[in-house]
C-alpha cells in the first residue's frame, strides 16, 4: 500500500491538485476533505494532476466526482491531468472519459484554460 500524498498550488486558472500514492478508500476521505475548504472563483478551473496515482478504486473515482461536482458549484470548470494508462483504461470503459477533460500535463491543461469574459 502506497500512501496518498496530495499538494496544492495555486495557478492563474486556479487551483491544481497533485496527487500520488493510492487513490482508494483509505485515502479518498482526505481529498473530500481538502475539497470542503478549497475555495474556487467562478471561471476558474481546478486541475487534479494524477501523474503519481498508482491504484484508483471506486472510492477513488467517487474523490474525483466530488471534486467534478465541488467545481461545477462555484460555477468552476475541472480537468484531470497525467491520467496513468492503467486508470485511463478504467475510466473509458465507465465512460468518465466523457466526463472528465483530460490533458498530458496540469500544464496543458492550464494552457487549455479559457478566462471568463469580463463584463462591461
Amino acid at each position: 500500500m502506497t500512501e496518498l500524498v496530495i499538494r496544492t498550488r495555486t495557478t492563474p486558472a486556479g487551483v491544481v491538485i497533485d496527487l500520488a500514492g493510492e487513490l482508494d478508500y483509505d485515502s479518498s476521505s482526505e481529498v473530500r476533505e481538502l475539497l470542503s475548504g478549497l475555495a474556487l472563483q467562478d471561471g476558474q478551473q481546478l486541475v487534479v494532476d494524477l501523474t503519481g496515482v498508482t491504484f484508483c478504486d471506486s472510492s477513488g473515482i467517487t474523490a474525483l466526482l466530488a471534486a467534478r461536482n465541488h467545481a461545477l458549484a462555484a460555477r468552476a470548470t475541472i480537468a484531470l491531468a497525467a491520467v496513468p494508462a492503467h486508470i485511463s483504461r478504467i475510466f473509458q470503459m465507465i465512460g468518465l472519459d466523457r466526463v472528465f477533460p483530460t490533458h498530458a500535463t496540469a500544464q496543458e491543461a492550464e494552457a487549455a484554460w479559457t478566462p471568463p469574459a469580463a463584463h462591461p
